[in-house]
């Protein structure tokens, strides 16, 4: 069973997502903020990162740039979550090393299949 990091401050969404991912057969940690999200991944990497990019304390954008960097989560799939659609946004997340991107609102069923071939293309 493949381990979610769900980093996202607003708690409804956060539940939303948990609640779909773990329906979907998925073990989720959930964490409010980038600092916590950094700290969990260190401490017990999982198998993918989704990172909402807007967050108090470390922006999204920050959070995955520590992940590429660090050697225990340098290849952990990341989707970012976010509002922001522009296209200087997409390249912003892409740069920063962010496997996929995924724009708010969504649908947590397109959530959860984007997530599956995350973890697909990573087992090979």
């Amino acid at each position: 069973m493949s381990t979610i990091l769900l980093v996202e401050d607003d708690p409804d969404i956060r539940h939303l997502v948990a609640y779909k991912l773990v329906k979907g057969g998925l073990t989720v940690i959930g964490v409010a903020d980038g600092v916590a999200a950094l700290r969990e991944a260190r401490a017990h990497p999982p198998d993918l990162v989704l990172l909402d990019v807007r967050m108090p304390r470390m922006s999204g954008i920050e959070v995955c740039r520590e992940l590429r960097a660090g050697p225990l989560t340098a290849d952990v799939p990341i989707i970012l979550l976010t509002a922001r659609a522009r296209p200087q946004d997409l390249e912003q997340g892409y740069a920063a090393g962010a496997t996929d991107y995924v724009v708010k609102p969504f649908s947590p069923r397109e959530l959860l299949e984007r997530v599956e071939a995350a973890l697909a293309r990573v087992a090979g």
